[in-house]
């Protein structure tokens, strides 16, 4: 791999458009999924950590359920952090659709939409809000637009 295409690699993945607009959804989301990873990795906030979410997962056919818990937590912990300073917004926003998406349809989509009964709604909600950040980017505040100026790409 030359320099060159090192260089356009990082680009790729950290270019992001001017604006303040996706600052409040990267803090927000971010925040969001920082939180619920916290609760199946770490037991944090009143969650079960890795064993408990892992066996609730293998009780509703999600196997191998700790592993499942530890991929999904790991993705909402490290995603939920990148997200919030607006580090490889990109590539976490896609990691972080993708577990929604899974989440919706392995979890959520029977109960309905509502979350009353444990619908999709707000699996649904930070799965357009990832969708639109892997779009358009980190915005002006953020990790990604420092090195995209540091490394002059």
């Amino acid at each position: 791999m030359t320099h060159s295409t090192i260089k356009q690699s990082i680009h790729n993945i950290t270019t992001s458009n001017t604006g303040l607009d996706t600052l409040a959804l990267r803090l927000g989301a971010g925040s969001i999924f920082f939180a619920h990873g916290a609760q199946k990795l770490f037991a944090w906030f009143g969650g079960y950590g890795l064993e408990g979410t892992g066996g609730w997962m293998e009780s509703i056919g999600i196997t191998p359920g700790i592993l499942m818990a530890g991929m999904a937590g790991s993705a909402e912990f490290i995603g939920g952090l990148l997200l919030i300073f607006g580090l490889l917004v990109r590539p976490a926003s896609f990691v972080l659709a993708i577990t929604m998406l899974v989440a919706i349809f392995t979890v959520h989509i029977d109960n309905g939409l509502f979350m009353s009964k444990n619908g999709y709604e707000f699996a649904l909600a930070l799965l357009i809000i990832s969708i639109s950040l892997a779009f358009r980017g980190a915005g002006s505040l953020s990790v990604d637009k420092l090195l995209t100026k540091k490394l002059g790409v």
